[in-house]
């Protein structure tokens, strides 16, 4: 019997797969795609929410023609708008020094947008660049042939996350717009009861009545959902008013561009579709707990978002939160209310009512209904604030099978610093980013021009190693930009022209065509302000990241260990500058921190190179693509800290995963809570992360051989060390190109980004005569 059963097992499964998937009859496929706001998110498996996937993938094929797989190194470029027209960069925030640093600069042409659809997402054929010539292959594989994962067992649970087994493909993210005027709806050409014909003319000018009803229709709506979320949810830009310090450093932060990165949104979005949207929510929960809170749909485009959503972790998302939930991963209600209502805080309402009991200096206004400047009318202390633990709300992430994702507050549990009494605000919230420097005082908050008392200051800056890649526009956040332009209007800006600037202005040609938002040069003018003041953030952002990083990671002199007339061999130590947690930490996974080694003889000819690039940007570890193919060899010597995933292959044995998705022969992949105790295990039976990082207080040995051949005696030879830190691997971008990336990016214009945003650390140099 328990033989004639496993027969049927798959058989049967199939069927549940066929039946959840075909739902009920009638059921609008699009809805969860419109800006109609479903609260499907707080629920396990919905049958809605696997038709909205299924219909987000169909829209892929739907856009795509097949066998079109990208290749990076050979994507065509153009990334103006997002450069400005003067604006040199700095040999320590773009590898310069190698010509393996950077993609290959030859004439390419890769819009990142376009004036019809500005919003739209691109994405190639399939979701991986590592696939051989089979256009199905799967997303992640990086070895060809039978290493298929486990399967034995998926009903189970031993599998991390089940994973695709459906050809992805498109390059729409967002495509299609639902038109609400059919055919059925409009009156038939040529209709002798027609008495709107009016000669041929009266059917257009109805069309076109009904076409701008509509549009004055939806932009009513939008205002009216725009200001009923306002009285929920407000926005960063209201509480800029009066604390325009907070807001400048929150503005450029990591929290405020965590919903708006395209990595982000095509990754969740890649998970849900390898998993039949058993994921869920998982990701976005944390990047984007309003849009959560009020049912936006997962796979919506940030640009039809509620601007207070896309703020990802805003104002509200910590000052609204009044209990303490403790590691929940980023599962939490935020408490309803317009700007007047309630807020919480470290030290609670005493300032504030100091405030309010003095109109005549503040000016201020307790209702929406009296004159002056609108305020909350309380400030309840809420002490979680001040401890690791509300940290640890996000920033320990373990999956629903056990599988621990990020480990950034446990792994400051069990530190130095934590037995000090340091805690997360201390290191991160301090005068220096990375150290526990002490406070700022000075005032909270300015009303009218007129400085409350001085008390501590935390920085809202957050600095960490990610980094923005998408349109200087939209990010950092900008009260003054959100006034002037819509984010569709300001992709459409083309910085690198040098639009705004007199350079451009006083030689543009006559029929130059400008789209309609920037027709006019005064517009232009005003717009090249607004950037001008976002590229000045923007700097400071990246000051405070190399600080953070630098803080973290220390790099030794070099160590000769060898030179000989037959060896040259040296050595160099990489340690962690922190005690409070290990480096990289959170998502280690996908941080890459690694070492680019370079030794040239007198005459400037490299004899030996290590960490460096192929020609997508990523370095030649097994995720390479021109590894995988065998044209460029595995580079042995590479020194990196990123961590790996590590999944069960059906025969035995493991292997490395780019994503933390497995495959499998099931039908219907499910992300399956595990039935064992992973308190035994620490982790799932199917899969697991091969921790790279080091330590609190660690430190590592990188030693490097040159090889003889190479080498000749009295010869003198100059040693480079670079220590570079890059927010996500190229190899990353490939293998979840296949959701498509939001704001009409493409994976080729997000992969040079990445490249280009890499931080030189730390450089050491050495010369050496070899004996």
């Amino acid at each position: 019997m328990s033989r004639l059963s496993d027969f049927f097992r798959p058989f049967l499964k199939s069927l549940f797969g066929l039946l959840i998937l075909s739902g009920a009859g009638g059921v609008d496929h699009a809805a969860a795609f419109s800006d109609e706001f479903r609260p499907y998110h707080q629920q396990f498996v919905q049958s809605g929410d696997v038709r909205a996937l299924v219909d987000f993938v169909s829209r892929l094929e739907n856009g795509s023609s097949a066998g079109n797989r990208l290749i990076l190194a050979q994507a065509e470029q153009n990334d103006d708008l997002l450069t400005p027209a003067e604006d040199a960069v700095s040999d320590e925030a773009i590898l310069t020094d190698s010509s393996d640093d950077l993609l290959p600069s030859d004439d390419r042409s890769d819009d990142l947008l376009t004036a019809e659809e500005p919003g739209a997402a691109s994405a190639s054929d399939g979701d991986d660049l590592l696939a051989g010539d089979d256009p199905k292959a799967d997303g992640d594989d990086l070895l060809a042939g039978d290493d298929l994962l486990a399967g034995d067992d998926l009903l189970e649970g031993d599998d991390l996350l089940a994973g695709d087994g459906a050809d992805v493909s498109g390059d729409d993210l967002l495509a299609g717009d639902d038109d609400l005027l059919s055919d059925d709806d409009l009156l038939t050409v040529g209709d002798d009861d027609d008495l709107l014909s009016g000669g041929g003319t009266g059917l257009t000018e109805t069309v076109e009545g009904k076409k701008k009803e509509e549009t004055i229709r939806r932009t009513a709506n939008a205002e009216h959902e725009k200001l009923f979320l306002e009285s929920k949810y407000p926005s960063a830009n209201t509480c800029a008013t009066c604390h325009p310090g907070q807001y400048e450093q929150w503005s450029v932060s990591q929290h405020a561009y965590a919903q708006l990165s395209p990595i982000y949104m095509a990754m969740q979005t890649t998970i849900n579709m390898k998993t039949s949207a058993t994921n869920g929510d998982f990701c976005i929960r944390c990047h984007n707990p309003v849009g959560m809170n009020i049912g936006e749909s997962l796979y919506v485009s940030n640009l039809k978002r509620n601007p207070t959503s896309r703020e990802g972790i805003t104002c509200v998302a910590c000052h609204r939160v009044s209990r303490n939930y403790g590691k929940i991963s980023g599962r939490f209600a935020l408490e309803e209310g317009d700007v007047f209502s309630p807020v919480y805080g470290p030290k609670g309402g005493e300032e504030l009512k100091r405030v309010l009991n003095t109109p005549e200096e503040y000016r201020v206004s307790q209702s929406k209904d009296d004159p002056g400047r609108s305020i909350h009318t309380e400030a309840k202390p809420f002490f979680a604030l001040t401890k690791p633990g509300f940290c640890g709300t996000c920033h320990d992430v373990t999956l629903f099978n056990g599988f621990k994702l990020e480990e950034a507050f446990a792994e400051y549990k069990r530190s130095p610093a934590a037995k000090r009494g340091e805690t997360c605000q201390d290191c991160h919230m301090g005068k220096v980013q990375g150290v526990a420097s002490g406070y700022d005082y000075g005032p909270a908050a300015i009303v009218g021009d007129v400085p409350t008392r001085n008390r501590k200051l935390t920085n809202h800056m957050f600095a960490g190693p990610d980094y923005s890649i998408i349109h200087p526009g939209i990010f950092p956040h900008n009260v003054e930009a959100a006034e002037f332009k819509t984010l569709a209007e300001w992709l459409q800006f083309n910085v690198g022209a040098g639009w705004g600037t007199d350079k451009f202005e006083d030689n543009v040609k006559d029929g130059y065509k400008f789209p309609e938002a920037w027709s006019s040069i005064d517009d232009r003018y005003d717009g090249r302000e607004i950037l001008d003041t976002q590229f000045e953030r923007l700097e400071k952002a990246r000051q405070a990241r190399l600080q953070v990083l630098r803080n973290g990671f220390k790099l030794s002199d070099i160590t000769i260990v060898d030179n000989t007339s037959r060896a040259l061999k040296f050595s160099v130590d990489v340690s962690s500058g922190t005690d409070g947690h290990g480096v990289p930490t959170g998502f280690d996974a996908e941080r890459l921190i690694f070492l680019q080694v370079t030794v040239k003889d007198s005459k400037g000819n490299t004899v030996y190179v290590s960490g460096d690039r192929d020609p997508n940007g990523d370095v030649r570890d097994a995720h390479s693509l021109y590894v995988h193919n065998g044209e460029l060899k595995l580079d042995k010597d590479l020194f990196s800290l990123q961590s790996k995933f590590v999944v069960r292959l059906l025969r035995g044995g493991e292997r490395e995963q780019v994503l933390a998705v497995n495959t499998s022969t099931d039908v219907l992949p499910l992300v399956r809570p595990e039935r064992r105790a992973t308190t035994i295990y620490g982790r799932p039976r199917g899969a697991r992360k091969h921790k790279q990082n080091l330590e609190p207080g660690a430190s590592r040995t990188a030693t490097y051989a040159v090889p003889a051949e190479n080498l000749k005696p009295g010869e003198r030879y100059s040693i480079s060390v670079k220590l570079i830190s890059q927010m996500v691997p190229v190899n990353l971008i490939a293998a979840i190109q296949g959701a498509g990336f939001d704001y009409g990016m493409s994976p080729a214009g997000i992969a040079r980004k990445v490249v280009q945003g890499s931080s030189v650390l730390w450089t050491r140099k050495a010369s050496v005569v070899l004996k």
